[in-house]
């Protein structure tokens, strides 16, 4: 979430788009409806009429899986009517960077495409290059610390400065190709294609391009309904991409804001959960491209921006993880950190290595894959394939009894399973991240019942016991184990979790003292930091043990700026700490023009007042440099607008994706129809293992459109929720949402048990007819689309129903692996009584 949930108040368009906030993060509605109340407009694009869509001042129904037609049309309207924001593309964005002459796009295939290995080369869409500078490692250069004593000995890198051309008339500029490359994105085109008729379209595309003009702000509000796609990363490039071309990125009231689906999925990825990632978003190593940390540093660190500081996080990183046995002389332990072995190892390929055995053993840490998964009975069936499983979780779910699912053959399963119970989330202590990035301390409210324990003394008590078998008996590379820095245990070896936070914020080995910030952060072996991006949230040296007096438990509700002459605009700097560096609005500098003037005086972020930058917000740029008592202000030509990546700017043309560097509609894995802009159907380098390909149900047998959703009522897949009477009583029975339209083909009244069917697996439901879901017009063609929660299963004391995932298909984005959960291919009938 580039912005934050208290500043959704502060826009003049909201697009809520594969998101149904109002039931799903209903307290950011409350942010909503104080933007409403000023004045701003809401508009819901939605496969359903949810009760989001219920308070929208325009709802735009959609089908579901053709989002980036629907973004394609949106910026060809942009750029037909000159509606962008060009001071901001010409000062922020890469618009005027000139793209070699190798970059092409013919037919929904851009230039570098393996089709054997369905891959592309991504160098055919480099930059021209203007100038090559490099690193100044000099003792007064910018980059003296690479010949620091204990730094890793690596090759500094070369600054690479992309030709440009600042009225964005060249050809091969970025601009002049996005512009040619969107034209296809016809009104005409994108109505066939997503079902919307032209004039709601068209009226959609006016309301929230009135945004780019100066001064205005638009936010989108996402969630699952965008990135559980075969080309989802896409998706959301193509809602960064269109805050970028109205300049909505960086401003008060603007960003792109993913709601995540639980209070701490943000804290989760912070610290690495990602497969990809360590944790602070420090890329995995590869076995094969990084044997040793200097060929980790050469080809990971990037040659322009802030993560030229890549070094010095790893480094600390390693010293937090393994303490003194961390050295430069071992690299400091980077051989003991986890690698790729060269194929992916996301949720979707380790089922299907589970399926082959070559996985044995799997630990599951309050996941439920028997309901929560893709093709959820092939991960079921996959379990079966295991030697042993452990299941860390609240309650008996199925994953914990996958043995006696509907149509197992339990005798047959010698798997051996173990559950461990765990402590809810009011019955431990600890800080939380939520989508707004604001890293808010939780109190425990009563103990754990029975033998339940708190994750972290879990974790911490296998550490343990591994360790002493390590120690005792060998084996491959115990070091792995025996020489982890475990200094988080109290005096009662229990696990003092506010260690662990100055674990995570970082502090100088020397004294022990916390950082505050990640500034201070070295990659000579003088600093340890267990999550960069943290650094400052538990830095009060004063009270290290009492999360009270650190900014992660600060509780000042009143909105005031940094600076004074600065305007309050709801960023409430003294709740909690936001990362980084308790910044709520990331990458603001964009907030101005290149004179450091605001494009909104009454929303200002930062200014520049002619001697030095007032501060509504934590800068997100070097906006002073202090050395020793001297303070010297960066005017604003020497700042940098997105300090992330190696341009500095913005990326409308991104090389880094897997599907090309432009975001491109194709359909989704299952479809009804044709894709209508090229003969590409699907996504050229979806993620496709061996059981996706062949269950994949075609629209000849099973022509229905379906996608699931969430209850306010159940929590994912229900196994908290499932379990307590009061909420089934709210929500007692697995059910699937039937236009009426369909319900009168197939003689459906609402009450119904129906049956639910593809290749995948057949599941029963209530059904629910009703207006919320209506057939489209596509191509000609009439397209029906069903709906359903995902929340049942068979493990429940007090409610059990059809699993929806049974019949989603285990297919990925190219990019991240995010199974294809909401759009997908089914057929539907009244069950026989």
């Amino acid at each position: 979430m580039t912005n934050h949930w208290t500043d959704l108040q502060n826009s003049d368009v909201i697009m809520i788009n594969g998101s149904n906030a109002a039931e799903n993060h209903p307290i950011s509605m409350k942010w909503v409806q104080v933007a409403k109340d000023r004045g701003a407009k809401v508009i819901v694009v939605d496969p359903r009429f949810t009760r989001s869509a219920a308070v929208a001042d325009l709802y735009v129904p959609i089908r579901t899986g053709s989002d980036m037609a629907y973004y394609g049309g949106l910026f060809n309207h942009i750029f037909t009517n000159k509606l962008y924001h060009e001071d901001y593309l010409k000062t922020h964005t890469n618009a005027s960077y000139i793209v070699k002459s190798t970059y092409s796009f013919d037919d929904g295939i851009f230039s570098g495409f393996d089709a054997e290995k369905k891959s592309y080369d991504p160098s055919q869409w480099a930059y021209e290059i203007a100038e090559e500078i490099p690193w100044d490692t000099s003792p007064t250069g910018a980059y003296a610390w690479v010949n620091k004593p204990g730094t890793p000995a690596f090759t500094p890198l070369v600054n690479k400065k992309a030709k440009k051309d600042p009225t964005l008339q060249d050809p091969n500029c970025v601009f002049q190709l996005m512009k040619k490359h969107y034209e296809r994105y016809t009104p005409e085109v994108v109505s066939q294609i997503t079902g919307i008729p032209q004039d709601l379209l068209i009226e959609s595309y006016e309301l929230y391009a009135s945004t780019g003009q100066p001064g205005k702000a638009g936010v989108i509000m996402y969630a699952m309904g965008q990135t559980q796609h075969s080309y989802g990363s896409q998706n959301c490039r193509a809602m960064s991409v269109l805050q970028l071309l109205l300049g909505n990125i960086g401003v008060a009231g603007g960003g792109v804001d993913a709601l995540r689906g639980e209070s701490n999925v943000q804290g989760s990825t912070d610290m690495g959960l990602l497969f990809g990632n360590l944790p602070g978003y420090l890329n995995l190593p590869n076995a094969t491209a990084h044997k040793n940390i200097a060929e980790y540093i050469e080809k990971e660190t990037q040659y322009a921006g802030w993560w030229t500081n890549r070094p010095k996080y790893l480094v600390s990183m390693l010293k937090e993880w393994y303490g003194d046995y961390a050295t430069v002389e071992n690299d400091y332990a980077f051989d003991m950190v986890p690698k790729f072995s060269g194929k992916p190892h996301s949720h979707i390929h380790m089922f299907q290595e589970m399926e082959t055995g070559s996985i044995e053993g799997l630990m599951l840490w309050g996941q439920n894959p028997a309901v929560g998964g893709p093709n959820c009975s092939q991960e079921r069936r996959a379990m079966e394939k295991l030697k042993w499983m452990v299941a860390v979780d609240l309650w008996e779910t199925e994953t914990a009894i996958f043995w006696k699912a509907p149509g197992a053959d339990t005798p047959a399963i010698d798997t051996e399973v173990f559950l461990l119970p765990a402590a809810c989330h009011y019955e431990k202590q600890g800080e939380i991240a939520n989508s707004g990035r604001w890293i808010q301390w939780r109190y425990k409210a009563v103990e754990p019942p029975g033998e339940c324990k708190d994750d972290a003394e879990i974790i911490s008590e296998i550490y343990l016991k591994l360790k002493e078998l390590y120690e005792a008996e060998g084996g491959a590379n115990p070091e792995q184990i025996t020489k982890l820095n475990w200094d988080y245990l109290d005096d009662n070896g229990h696990i003092d979790i506010t260690k662990v936070a100055k674990g995570i914020n970082g502090y100088t080995i020397a004294d022990g003292k916390a950082l505050a910030s990640f500034a201070n952060l070295q990659a000579d072996g003088s600093t340890a930091c267990g999550v960069w991006i943290y650094t400052g949230y538990f830095a009060n040296n004063d009270a290290p043990s009492d999360p009270a007096q650190q900014k992660t438990g600060s509780r000042d509700n009143v909105d005031k700026p940094l600076d004074e002459g600065m305007p309050a605009v709801g960023s409430y700097l003294g709740w909690s700490f936001a990362w980084p560096l308790n910044r709520r609005v990331i990458y603001n500098r964009c907030s101005c023009d290149a004179t450091g003037k605001p494009y909104n005086e009454e929303k200002a972020l930062v200014k520049w007042n002619g001697e030095k930058w007032l501060r509504g917000d934590v800068p997100d740029f070097g906006f002073q440099v202090v050395a020793g008592d001297v303070t010297t202000p960066t005017p604003p030509d020497k700042t940098l607008s997105f300090m992330m990546t190696n341009e500095t700017v913005g990326k409308l043309f991104a090389s880094g994706m897997k599907e090309g560097p432009f975001p491109e509609h194709y359909e989704p894995f299952e479809s009804p129809v044709q894709n209508q802009l090229s003969s590409q159907q699907t996504n050229p380098a979806v993620s496709l293992v061996a059981s996706a390909a062949e269950t994949m149900s075609t629209p000849d047998e099973f022509p229905i459109v379906m996608t699931t959703f969430r209850l306010t009522e159940h929590w994912q897949t229900g196994g908290l929720t499932r379990n307590l009477p009061w909420l089934v009583e709210t929500m007692p029975k697995m059910f699937v949402e039937i236009s009426k339209e369909l319900a009168e083909e197939q003689g459906i009244v609402s009450g119904d048990n129906v049956v639910i069917e593809n290749k995948r697996g057949v599941i029963t439901a209530y059904a629910m007819v009703t207006g919320r879901v209506k057939p489209m017009e596509i191509g000609g063609k009439t397209v029906h689309q069903i709906a359903a929660p995902w929340h049942w299963g068979y493990g429940s004391t007090c409610s059990i129903g059809g699993m929806a995932n049974d019949l989603t298909p285990n297919v990925g984005d190219a990019n991240t692996h995010i199974p294809e959960y909401k759009s997908f291919l089914v057929n539907i009938r009244k069950q026989e009584v």
